[in-house]
């Protein structure tokens, strides 16, 4: 089987943190994410800073970094403006989010689901022609906290309109994090024929702590895209009560206990999330800090 972890925590994991890495911390962060064998990373976000703070520097941070070859850097845009600053960077691919719940578009991007769908196919043509990768992400897939329960017909008619606009791969999160395994599935068989052999992966928090019978859930439905944060940092600063994405450090372990190969050094993934417990050492959810690796 082969997975894909996509590493979140620049992005997602420190949005919605009260301490603001500079950007000096964040280059670190991808940098160090990068040794321990990550090759997709969520670096940054292209968003109105005066929204959230925690990303301003988007360009500085990616500038800052050091030559990566072998890592798949990745920006989060909600729009057209933030798809052209995205553009002129060296990031090799975009994550586009439209949102499942028409409340929460609102709330997060200053308009509607349809919109966000609409905006997501303006985009998508100029994204292929400079040459990068597109990702549907669709937000509150499984659920809402404005509208309660969002209906799996909803998020398939999503799925299809993304991907015949151009979508590469879609990624279904579950951004509150409300889902269980039943949920996973029920959404699954509504998406399945209309993704089809499209890679598709799951973004999965840990609110209510399901976030990993929910990864194993969407593995054993043909996932192979899994988006986790170092540390189990995260949560959306537009979303009530959000709390953190499952752990990098705790997915690696249990994949690797599973048979998965995952190439991730965890010794070097420990020093990271030491390194940001130093930080923000009341956000840390990860279990693995605690326990330690068992076996050889």
């Amino acid at each position: 089987m082969s997975i894909t972890i996509c590493e979140v925590g620049p992005r997602d994991g420190l949005q919605n943190l009260a301490r603001i890495f500079s950007v000096e911390e964040r280059a670190h962060m991808v940098t160090e994410l990068a040794a321990a064998g990550l090759r997709q990373i969520e670096a940054v976000s292209m968003v109105n800073p005066a929204r959230v703070p925690q990303m301003a520097g988007a360009e500085e941070l990616l500038a800052a970094l050091p030559p990566l070859p072998a890592v798949q850097l990745a920006a989060l845009v909600l729009n057209r403006k933030g798809a052209e600053r995205a553009l002129v960077t060296r990031v090799t691919e975009l994550r586009f989010a439209v949102v499942a719940s028409d409340t929460f578009c609102r709330r997060n991007q200053n308009m509607g689901s349809d919109d966000s769908v609409a905006a997501f196919a303006a985009i998508a043509p100029m994204v292929g022609q400079a040459g990068r990768s597109l990702t549907g992400v669709i937000a509150t897939a499984y659920g809402c906290p404005f509208e309660g329960e969002v209906a799996p017909s909803r998020v398939a008619h999503m799925a299809e309109a993304l991907l015949a606009a151009g979508a590469d791969r879609i990624v279904l999160a579950d951004t509150i994090g409300v889902a269980a395994p039943r949920d996973i599935a029920r959404v699954h068989e509504a998406c399945c024929s209309v993704i089809g052999a499209t890679p598709w992966g799951v973004h999965l928090h840990n609110t209510r702590n399901t976030g990993y019978a929910n990864l194993m859930a969407a593995l054993e439905r043909g996932a192979s895209i899994i988006d986790a944060a170092i540390g189990g940092l995260g949560g959306c600063p537009f979303a009530p009560r959000a709390t953190g994405n499952i752990a990098t450090e705790d997915v690696n372990y249990l994949l690797e206990r599973e048979g998965i190969v995952t190439g991730l050094d965890h010794d070097r993934l420990a020093v990271l999330v030491e390194w940001l417990s130093e930080r923000v050492p009341d956000k840390i959810t990860g279990q693995l800090a605690r326990a330690g690796w068992f076996g050889a």
